[in-house]
């Protein structure tokens, strides 16, 4: 399934570019909950899944060191050119190359959708191992009423209740603080949860 979705990404690198690596392309709320989140972490923030790196920089923009990773080549290569100063590298939610304990928070936005659910806590295991104790962690996902598997533009993806991916990030061994819903019509709902190690 990594490959699969490694190759998807891949073959419309250039498009996803043009659409979602500005700042602009953020919502509004969605840029306001990441800069409250980020503003109260301590340490580095791992950018987990960070895509052509819109986030890296908007972090790394509000003072906040950060490095960003993605298993998708061209998405890597496009953040390393557009944005030099902020490290970059390639490699699997699932087998983070951090040492344990080192990082201050992870963000993983939109970044765990195509995990499916008898795999999601492998990656989120990952952000518990490499969090100190206090790290914080926020995740953008797709919400509906059940654990369902829709046709993605890309690859086909995973919508959750709140309840049930909140479970899952406390087996992983976190405390849920916070989570925010919002609803735009004509798209599917938003999730996203706070929680810390």
């Amino acid at each position: 399934m990594v490959n699969a979705v490694s190759d998807a990404y891949s073959r419309r690198a250039a498009e996803y570019v043009e659409r979602f690596a500005s700042t602009s392309a953020l919502h509004p709320s969605d840029r306001q909950l990441v800069a409250t989140w980020a503003d109260g972490v301590e340490g580095a923030v791992l950018d987990a899944g960070c895509g052509p790196g819109q986030w890296s920089n908007f972090l790394n923009q509000s003072g906040i060191p950060v490095v960003g990773l993605d298993l998708v080549p061209e998405f890597i290569e496009h953040a390393r050119g557009s944005y030099p100063g902020i490290p970059f590298w390639t490699g699997s939610l699932d087998a983070l190359n951090v040492s344990t304990g080192t990082a201050g928070g992870v963000i993983a936005w939109y970044s765990l959708i195509h995990h499916q659910p008898d795999t999601i806590r492998v990656p989120l295991l990952e952000f518990s191992r490499v969090l100190r104790p206090g790290g914080s962690l926020l995740i953008g996902f797709f919400e509906g009423h059940i654990v369902e598997k829709f046709k993605h533009e890309v690859v086909p993806a995973y919508q959750w209740p709140m309840s049930d991916l909140c479970d899952e990030v406390v087996a992983a061994g976190f405390d849920v603080i916070e989570t925010h819903a919002r609803t735009t019509i004509g798209q599917r709902s938003h999730g996203a949860i706070l929680a810390l190690r």
